[in-house]
């Protein structure tokens, strides 16, 4: 699995976990769920914990987690 957060998308995740003033330990978590007529729908929300069988990838500063099924796309 390849994920890549751009320089200025990290910039931007750490600039909203400053701003809501979250724990440091605050990761990122993306995913993706089916969207029936639309396609894939994409979720992105932020966790303190990780799930059983989660991918962990870091990019530019940022901890980023990806569930198995997710990772596929």
């Amino acid at each position: 699995m390849s994920l890549m957060l751009s320089e200025k998308a990290a910039t931007e995740v750490k600039k909203i976990i400053t701003e809501q003033k979250l724990p440091e330990a605050t990761v990122l978590r993306v995913g993706i769920t089916g969207g029936g007529c639309n396609g894939l729908s994409y979720k992105m929300r932020f966790v303190a914990q990780p799930k059983a069988g989660d991918i962990l990838v870091r990019s530019e500063g940022v901890e980023v987690l990806v569930d198995p099924k997710s990772a596929l796309y």
